[in-house]
């Protein structure tokens, strides 16, 4: 009778074995770990914004790791040029404000599953700026040392919000704004004394998003 027990007790495991197996679109998970999903990308992209109350174009471009498609951790670099108009009543000439930033970049995600994601980028970091004569001749192949004017450093925070849109496993859209903080600078002839201001933006991000498979799973 024990042993009748006992290979009654086997066949019903061995039924419902095989029946998860089927459900689980015939594979055979051997056990429930998790695997992370790994993500890498080169980006770019371009903001419009304002920088006391001027025009401003802020072109960027950013490497980063995805993790789990949860959070990014990189590095991001942004230029600008804004047309300041400034005096400058010694040389007779009118300036715009140049520089450049960079610095560690993190992006935690959300609805990271969906086609449309919703995320959360912030940038710490620093750089620096310059006033330049706004009739600088571009097609010059020459810059001469006069062009480049007085010059400052500064450290920036900048936090934003971004929707992403997965094309595929290889491409992401994204749209968004951000907002700048930065330190004081001093420039001459320039009122401008910080960089802060709202900007809004695309961009394109070209890299593998899932590099991540399920080791744990054996097809039947």
């Amino acid at each position: 009778m024990k042993n009748q027990n006992t290979l009654f007790i086997i066949i019903l495991l061995g039924f419902g074995f095989l029946s998860s197996a089927q459900d689980d679109g015939d594979y055979i998970e051997f056990n429930d770990r998790k695997n992370v999903v790994h993500g890498v990308y080169l980006g770019i992209s371009m903001h419009y914004g304002e920088m006391d109350n001027k025009d401003t174009f802020l072109p960027s471009f950013k490497v980063a790791y995805v993790a789990n498609r949860q959070v990014e951790v990189g590095f991001v670099g942004t230029f600008f040029y804004s047309q300041q108009n400034y005096f400058n009543a010694t040389e007779g000439i009118n300036e715009d404000i140049v520089g450049a930033y960079g610095g560690l970049h993190i992006e935690p995600i959300l609805f990271s599953k969906s086609i449309v994601n919703l995320s959360f980028p912030l940038l710490i970091g620093a750089g620096g700026l310059g006033v330049i004569d706004s009739d600088f001749d571009y097609d010059n192949k020459e810059v001469d040392k006069k062009d480049y004017r007085e010059s400052d450093a500064f450290a920036v925070v900048e936090p934003g919000i971004n929707a992403l849109f997965n094309v595929s496993r290889y491409l992401q859209l994204e749209a968004g704004v951000k907002y700048r903080f930065s330190s004081k600078t001093n420039l001459e002839p320039a009122t401008l004394k910080r960089i802060n201001g709202f900007s809004a933006g695309v961009g394109i991000k070209v890299g593998v998003f899932n590099m991540g498979r399920n080791r744990y799973k054996k097809k039947l």
